[in-house]
């Protein structure tokens, strides 16, 4: 199981996220990323990852993340607009990971080998 930091995320393109995250969990990792990927890293992933698929090789990915609700100003809030961040995010193997519960404060995971 790897952390993976958020300075070390913000260094990195969405490209270099996506695939790092792919080859990681390719070679059986578990990921937990101190901060969430974007909506569009995570279509870029769910595609890349739905294009790799080999049914005797690797069979996908499980991904879960704590969302976050954000409301900046009170501008912001007196037209009801937020900004959605995500958090805290595990992705892995979906052959060793799956995800039993989640709700807004707690993520439950059963890891098998």
């Amino acid at each position: 199981m790897d952390l993976i930091s958020e300075e070390k995320l913000n260094g990195m393109t969405s490209m270099e996220k996506v695939r790092l995250i792919l080859d990681e969990v390719r070679n059986g990792k578990i990921l937990i990323l101190e901060k969430g990927l974007t909506p569009s890293e995570q279509t870029k992933l769910i595609e890349l990852t739905m294009a790799e698929i080999a049914p005797d090789d690797f069979s996908g990915i499980e991904i879960e993340s704590y969302p976050v609700k954000q409301n900046d100003n009170f501008l912001n809030k007196l037209l009801g607009k937020t900004t959605i961040k995500t958090r805290l995010t595990v992705i892995g193997p979906a052959s060793q990971l799956k995800t039993i519960k989640k709700d807004r404060d707690l993520i439950s995971a059963l890891v098998s080998p």
